[in-house]
């Protein structure tokens, strides 16, 4: 059975518009060909999502999500992806928007990873920024 469900480690925080933001994110998945199987979003704070980063990647550093894809089957998405919620609130006032539209970047630059998109070099990266300028504008359409 299809799922997206949404999780805290560490912090309080309530995702808004959770079933817009699930539609959204199945027609996301669907327009770029593939399945959704289970996708698990985990909203933590900054050093729960360091300790993630240090075990799992060997990286001493501040992220603001980590994707990992546990897909076993070619195009269906499996995925736990950890967000710091301390990170999206920062960088929303870096970026001058506000916390829902940077979380929801957020949720989809994970999507996008999931889906084959990669954000090293500069050509990658701008694709990968298009796309997510390409579904949240969708976002913002759906009722």
């Amino acid at each position: 059975m299809p799922a997206i469900s949404f999780f805290t480690e560490s912090v309080k925080y309530n995702l808004p518009q959770k079933l817009k933001v699930k539609k959204w994110l199945k027609m996301a998945i669907e327009k770029e060909g593939f399945k959704l199987g289970e996708l698990n979003f985990i909203f933590c704070s900054d050093e729960y999502l360091l300790g993630i980063n240090q075990q799992y990647l060997n990286h001493d550093t501040y992220t603001d999500i980590i994707t990992f894809d546990n897909s076993e089957v070619e195009k269906l998405i499996v995925s736990d992806i950890f967000i710091s919620i301390e990170r999206v609130k920062e960088n929303a006032q870096t970026f001058k928007t506000n916390n829902f539209d940077e979380v929801c970047r957020i949720i989809i630059h994970g999507v996008l990873h999931l889906l084959g998109y990669k954000d090293k070099g500069k050509a990658a990266k701008t694709l990968m920024t298009a796309k997510e300028d390409e579904y949240l504008a969708l976002l913002k359409e759906i009722a």
